[in-house]
């Protein structure tokens, strides 16, 4: 930025139009202010998207940068920081060494992402603490001539919870029918209309993918973003629910209007019989509402297609006529109760047709329809029925969203975010229907924040953050005087939470088992401080050392021993045998879980190492490329012996070298055959295949050779061998084999 800005006269800033964009732009402004000539030739763009139409409107109405706005994102990013780090770091220390069975290395707090917690935790106590109640309801039968029963029917006193009492209301009026008969108190008919969606923000996208796409908010903003970059749609993060006077619908309209478009019919329709655009929504003042820009050239396919498709038939149902419904309301009584029965059905399907999964459902009780008159009617039957309360559900995605959004937890940018934090950290899990069902962990954490201080958990501290940030973007109040008072309140907070934690551990205890009660027999060197880890055969596995405070991953379902008491030479940390199945590989604690050498991966064994120097490095140990994927390489397995064996590091090749080997080392040249590095076995005397008194010494090519193919095992891999190969052509004690086919020369030296 500073070379390109060198003997600039003007900037114009087209970063994104909200805060976080105000924000970056004055970083930027930061890092080329010395070769600015003049500041006040420092322009700002607004633009919400990328078309030519749109940057050559906002390019004709440039402004200035907004640096109120700026400072609003500053200090929320300051508190967010400060206090999340404190109390993470705090309670990630506090409670890794307590629990051998505490499946989690971070145990965060963000002062939105612990209020989305505890929304999630809430439904789950009242799911856990609602009683069920049996109730009965009084329903008569009322038929209809040539039609069928009016159901369901609405009961003026919804539901009776004594069975004694709901019984002898049925007696009481069924002779009430039988001797004074029914009234037929109304019919009711009027037009309706189902409302048209309002122009689509941001939640709303967000809660549509969730619950209709199986898509997360993560996910959606993901594919959104991309669909923006490509110009696709306008700028997806936006609280504006509502079309500006201004807005150029043809515009949009005839961008979209293409005889091989899907959309090409109803678009035509809808230009002839004119264009009424929703008067719903709220102008939040930050972008316009998210609508489509370009219509597709058939270049999207899967999440992408499905975004766009609904975000451009969102926008053509905000802009049709309304859906026109006929509705009708009997109210029929005996005696002083009263039971009513709802119906309708859709006269004009408007704006439903280009949304057809929001037509309504029509609730008629026959071919008849809705021609219901009084002298149709008959009620025929008092029945009784049996039902029970049933609590809530788990919180869905959706849900979740809409609490956050009424509570002002996180932004239209950040609540994405906050949801798959959660998800993410173990503190609730992703149930079907996409619902968040909270772990024992987000179960435990929630609680023990009520016990010590409701506020670190309840929205109201965040929304009060929210409000003051809105007043320092507006210009009505200082930041340095919001930055200071909020500090100055997680200051306090945090030394009464610091001081009173031993309230929240006992949720804790009641929830997780104590380290002593989990840990094994297993111990393993520290690298850094020296002293030995724990191991904690659990779901996940780990290590823990209690002097760094530091816990170790380990790969799931395997048991693990010592590798003989070796240590990896980058760390100094003990190497560890892990078995899985028939495959066993060395591990290093500290390397699996914070790989060090670039193009190693996180969660990698020494089986993928590419340390030059380590002898228990893949670098070190690998034979050739795995025959079956193509992708892994086979691999020497070093601490095999006695039944040696190699395997694939990527797939579930396992090589099985033949019985009576003492050694197997792995050697530099390469078989002038196949490519694969060549081998030197070292035979037991006994079971030497090359005679007695033979050397035991024999280099080969594993993939080649004839007689190893001949002795191998019945488990070993077929399509390892390569067909045609040489014969015993390997010469012993590492020098170069004999002619193609026939027994190599016996090594004397």
């Amino acid at each position: 930025l500073r070379k390109e800005s060198k003997g600039i006269d003007y900037i114009v800033l087209w970063l994104d139009c909200d805060r976080e964009g105000e924000n970056i732009c004055f970083e930027v402004l930061s890092v080329v202010s010395k070769n600015l000539k003049n500041r006040n030739q420092v322009y700002r763009a607004k633009f919400s998207s990328l078309t030519p139409h749109d940057i050559l409107q906002s390019f004709s109405k440039l402004g200035r940068p907004n640096e109120n706005e700026a400072d609003a994102v500053d200090v929320r990013q300051e508190l967010d920081l400060k206090v999340g780090v404190a109390f993470t770091r705090f309670q990630t220390r506090y409670f890794s060494g307590k629990y051998g069975d505490l499946d989690s290395t971070l145990i965060s707090y963000g002062p939105c992402q612990t209020p989305t917690l505890g929304f999630c935790v809430d439904r789950y106590d009242k799911i856990q603490t609602f009683e069920k109640q049996s109730f009965w309801v009084i329903e008569p039968t009322i038929e209809v001539l040539d039609s069928l029963p009016l159901k369901p029917l609405k009961w003026s006193r919804s539901k009776c919870f004594d069975q004694s009492v709901a019984t002898l209301l049925q007696s009481v009026l069924s002779s009430k029918l039988k001797s004074n008969g029914y009234k037929v108190l109304s019919i009711e008919k009027k037009r309706g209309s189902k409302g048209k969606p309002v122009p689509l923000n941001t939640t709303a996208l967000l809660k549509y993918c969730s619950t209709s796409l199986n898509m997360s908010p993560t996910q959606t903003m993901h594919v959104a973003e991309h669909l923006y970059i490509s110009g696709y749609i306008s700028y997806p993060r936006t609280e504006t629910s509502s079309y500006s006077p201004h807005f150029d619908f043809m515009y949009v309209l005839n961008q979209l209007s293409s005889r091989d478009s899907v959309y090409f019919d109803y678009i035509d329709s809808l230009k002839q019989i004119g264009i009424k655009p929703s008067a719903g929504g709220s102008d939040a003042g930050d972008h316009p509402p998210i609508t489509p820009m370009k219509l597709d050239d058939n270049s999207l396919s899967g999440d992408e297609w499905r975004v766009y498709d609904y975000v451009v038939r969102h926008f053509l149902g905000s802009i049709s006529p309304g859906c026109e419904i006929e509705k009708v309301k009997v109210t029929i009584s005996i005696d002083s109760d009263t039971w009513s029965w709802s119906g309708k059905r859709v006269v004009a399907a408007g704006w439903t047709l280009i949304m057809p999964w929001l037509t309504p459902k029509d609730v008629v009780p026959g071919e008849a329809g809705l021609n219901i008159t009084a002298d149709k009617l008959k009620i025929t039957e008092l029945n009784i029925r049996e039902g029970e309360t049933q609590p809530l559900d788990y919180l869905t995605e959706s849900e979740l969203i809409t609490m956050m959004e009424k509570n002002g937890i996180g932004t239209d940018a950040s609540i994405p975010t906050h949801i798959n934090n959660i998800s993410q950290r173990n503190y609730v899990r992703l149930d079907s229907g996409r619902r968040l069902v909270p772990t024992k962990l987000g179960i435990a954490l929630v609680r023990g924040y009520y016990k010590i201080d409701r506020e670190l958990v309840l929205p109201t501290v965040r929304a009060a953050v929210e409000r003051s940030v809105d007043m320092i973007a507006k210009g009505k109040i200082n930041k340095e005087v919001v930055r200071q008072h909020m500090i100055n309140i997680f200051t306090l907070k945090f030394g009464y939470f610091e001081s009173n934690i031993n309230k929240m551990d006992e949720y804790f205890e009641s929830s997780f088992s104590a380290l002593k009660d989990t840990v094994s027999s297993l111990r393993s060197k520290c690298g850094r401080c020296k002293r030995y880890m724990k191991y904690l055969p659990l779901k996940p596995s780990r290590m823990y050392c209690e002097v760094c405070q530091e816990t170790y991953n380990l790969p799931m379902n395997t048991s693990v021993k010592l590798n003989k008491g070796l240590q990896c030479p980058l760390d100094d940390f003990d190497l560890l045998i892990v078995n899985q199945g028939e495959k066993s590989i060395s591990v290093c604690p500290f390397c699996y879980n914070h790989p060090v050498l670039e193009g190693m991966k996180e969660h990698s064994g020494c089986n993928e190492c590419v340390h030059p120097m380590c002898r228990h490095s893949m670098i070190n140990n690998s034979v050739c490329v795995c025959p079956e994927c193509e992708v892994g390489m086979v691999v020497l397995d070093a601490n095999s012996g006695p039944k040696w064996k190699m395997d694939c590091n990527k797939c579930n090749l396992v090589v099985k070298l033949p019985e009576g080997i003492f050694k197997v080392e792995r050697r530099k040249e390469v078989c002038e055959e196949c490519g694969a590095n060549k081998v030197v076995i070292d035979w037991n005397k006994k079971a030497n295949p090359l005679g007695e008194g033979a050397e035991t010494k024999y280099m080969c090519c594993v993939r080649c050779d004839e007689l190893l193919k001949d002795k191998v095992s019945s488990g070993m891999n077929k399509t390892f061998f390569r067909s045609g190969g040489r014969g015993r052509g390997g010469k012993r004690g590492g020098k170069r084999g004999g002619k193609r086919g026939g027994r190599g020369k016996r090594s004397h030296d």
